[in-house]
């Protein structure tokens, strides 16, 4: 059983329009010439832990805004809207590292390290793909050995977002050969900048290409044995439910970006001059249109809905996986959508939409596929 559509109070209406100001006024400018140099946004992030937004999530006694998962969304579709490798960036730092270390870490792990991921001292990372394990997870081959008061780490992590930027990893590793594959996979946080622990190249990406990717690569790496977040041999569980907090996260980053393609389309054809007048538009252009933003409107409210049911620490294992596929599927033929209807400006370059549309793609690959968001909804309907 779900609930119905969430509504913003006025907390949280504030908390919109504070983080769009933000969006608009630091994010936006300059997130074109980022995408062309594959720049890190450095200085829009550090403008954006000066505002808080490092800590979303993160309890006020460790300086947080505890804004809530329904906040965080509210927050990051803005962010999303003016550039999407900076929402990554924020997302994953934010639902993929301070969410399971608030949830299962160890008070003096939590007291360590959450007040430095709030305040922007400390940027998180998230590492469990692998180049051999990637929608199937539970086959990771990392491996973490106990050595007297220290895990040893060994393997290579792909995928891995800002992973040379960060200071700090959350990362799975095998610690039990022998059990069932999900059974034998702990939860670590470990620091970027250790002995052993190094990085491939950047990846050349599509689309968010000021967000960076890479491999990395672990190498007798040691820990301390207080490093493990929750029990041994629990990581999996922790990987699973941390990635309901991130499909909603990559849904509504699809949302922001549809959001902007609606916009930026609209913007288009009013005030393109057609036939010697401006604005006119055909019936089939005003139909497509229609259906663009009505599609954003029912991605954004499935996101809402997922996002309150996790507030509220309800099963939304569904709610995620249908906020996620809807919401990165629409996202995509809204981008092919405005592709057709501004026409060659948005496949030269010369048009916002043609970022945008690089963008979209991602959202149907990461943080699980649309293909497993199909099999996870049907299974809740089968089990």
């Amino acid at each position: 059983m779900t609930t119905g559509v969430p509504t913003l109070g006025p907390d949280l209406e504030r908390l919109r329009a504070d983080a769009r100001a933000f969006a608009d006024e630091v994010i936006a400018p300059g997130a074109a010439e980022r995408d062309r140099r594959k720049e890190f946004p450095t200085a829009v992030l550090k403008a954006a832990a000066a505002k808080g937004y490092w800590g979303i999530l993160v309890p006020e006694n460790y300086g947080g805004m505890a804004a809530g998962n329904l906040g965080q969304s509210v927050i990051l579709e803005e962010f999303a809207r003016a550039d999407a490798s900076t929402h990554v960036t924020l997302s994953v730092h934010n639902s993929l590292v301070c969410g399971p270390l608030m949830a299962y870490g160890s008070e003096s792990l939590k007291a360590a390290w959450l007040p430095k991921l709030a305040s922007g001292e400390a940027l998180g990372g998230y590492a469990l793909t692998e180049p051999h394990a990637g929608s199937d997870a539970a086959s990771l081959s990392c491996t973490a050995v106990r050595d007297g008061d220290s895990w040893v780490l060994n393997g290579t992590k792909m995928w891995i977002t800002t992973g040379t930027q960060c200071d700090v990893l959350l990362l799975f590793a095998r610690t039990d050969r022998e059990a069932p594959k999900a059974k034998g996979i702990s939860a670590f946080i470990v620091p970027r900048r250790l002995p052993g622990l190094t990085a491939g190249k950047p990846e050349n990406k599509l689309g968010i290409r000021a967000s960076e990717t890479v491999q990395l690569f672990l190498e007798n790496v040691r820990i301390p044995a207080d490093s493990l977040i929750g029990e041994v041999n629990r990581g999996f569980n922790y990987a699973m439910e941390t990635l309901n907090g991130g499909r909603v996260g990559i849904a509504v980053q699809a949302v922001g970006i549809a959001q902007r393609i609606v916009d930026e389309t609209a913007a288009f054809l009013r005030d393109r001059v057609r036939h010697g007048e401006k604005g006119r538009t055909t019936q089939d252009e005003d139909f497509r249109l229609a259906e663009m933003a009505t599609k954003v409107d029912a991605a954004r409210l499935l996101c809402w809905r997922a996002a309150e049911l996790r507030d509220q620490k309800r099963d939304h294992v569904r709610e995620a996986s249908m906020a996620k596929l809807f919401a990165t599927q629409s996202c995509n033929e809204i981008a092919r959508a405005a592709v057709e209807l501004v026409g060659p400006a948005a496949i030269s370059g010369g048009h916002v939409v043609e970022r945008l549309f690089r963008d979209a793609r991602i959202t149907e690959l990461y943080e699980g596929t649309t293909e497993v968001q199909k099999l996870v909804i049907a299974r809740t309907y089968l089990r």
